[in-house]
């Protein structure tokens, strides 16, 4: 059920219509917005009369919702999430955020070049894997916490904001001093006992679609992270599996404007695992501006043809410049700026 109090409303009337909500058996989530409050009641009381609510003081409005994701719906969050990063960077807003970065953190030459290749690129996020899920047990895994140390050492020193991938919930603990923002990948996107451990993380979350995900499984498992309260969460299209063969996925464009749709949480999307070739990651990347995505994480090596991981689909250098070059004159046309 979702109850939107008046502009006016009190806090004595919020905190009446809270105790109610309570006392049927609902777990209450309350976001205040720039015009109203809305307390989303998230649970299954057996009997319970919406009608009631209407009539309580401060109240403008209160429905049940029909969806199966209660907190992920828009009607939770009608003007949208903006998640605000300590330095300043908000994502969800006019800006589109640009994050890049290797795939795996191999070396502190290695991420502090690359570090310094993403700022003067015009990117606000390094990314960098420290634990790699790889197909092949036999691949590089990653340096783990002595990577994490690196990824926030680098930052550090060239001003950027660290997300990387969290595979488990042991790791979360000792990742919290070293980064920014946790990712979630593709595999995990139905780890939910992960995902119920992030809720109750207080720091930002991007999820990313699972490689045969539809757009509701998507969104239920960004409600593990919301019933936890940790509602500083983005989602993230990164390619699905289809029939195709030639890219390593197909990067499902209609699917940014379709969850812009239905949630308020901001929309990220990654060209670079939704088709795998570097040489087409830039036209997806401008795609996924101009179909309204709040952001881009992209794979960018210093020397790609010797990397560790990911190689192929990784941008040189240059190709990372000349594109951020290209999404400055494009974000005007779709009413965005690059931040």
């Amino acid at each position: 059920m979702i109850v939107a109090m008046k502009d006016d409303a009190t806090e004595e009337h919020i905190q009446l219509v809270i105790e109610r909500m309570v006392e049927l058996g609902f777990n209450v989530h309350r976001t205040t917005g720039a015009a109203q409050t809305i307390l989303a009641g998230v649970g299954t009381p057996e009997h319970f009369d919406v009608a009631e609510f209407k009539v309580l003081g401060g109240v403008h409005d209160a429905y049940r919702i029909s969806s199966p994701y209660k907190l992920a719906g828009r009607n939770f969050r009608p003007e949208g999430t903006k998640i605000k990063f300590p330095n300043g960077v908000v994502i969800g807003g006019n800006e589109i955020v640009i994050m890049s970065g290797p795939c795996s953190v191999e070396s502190r030459e290695q991420i502090l070049l690359s570090a310094k290749q993403v700022a003067a690129a015009g990117a606000k996020f390094l990314r960098g894997g420290a634990y790699k899920p790889r197909s092949s047990p036999y691949s590089f895994q990653g340096m783990g916490v002595e990577g994490l140390k690196l990824l926030r050492e680098v930052a550090d020193e060239t001003g950027l904001l660290v997300i990387t991938e969290v595979m488990e919930i042991s790791q979360i603990e000792g990742m919290l001093p070293y980064i920014d923002c946790f990712q979630v990948g593709a595999r995990n996107m139905q780890n939910f006992n992960l995902l119920r451990e992030l809720g109750h993380v207080r720091k930002p979350v991007l999820l990313k679609r699972g490689i045969a995900a539809t757009i509701e499984e998507v969104l239920l498992s960004a409600e593990y992270i919301l019933s936890g309260g940790n509602y500083d969460l983005m989602l993230c299209e990164r390619g699905i599996r289809t029939f195709e063969t030639y890219t390593r996925n197909t990067m499902d464009i209609s699917a940014i404007p379709v969850l812009k749709k239905l949630t308020h949480l901001p929309v990220m999307g990654d060209p670079s695992h939704g088709v795998g070739i570097r040489d087409l990651v830039p036209p997806v990347a401008l795609a996924a501006v101009a179909a309204g995505a709040d952001g881009l994480l992209m794979e960018m090596h210093p020397n790609p043809d010797k990397a560790m991981s990911d190689g192929a689909q990784s941008l040189y250098p240059e190709q990372l410049e000349k594109l951020v070059a290209q999404l400055r004159q494009l974000a005007p046309v779709v009413g965005r700026k690059i931040a």
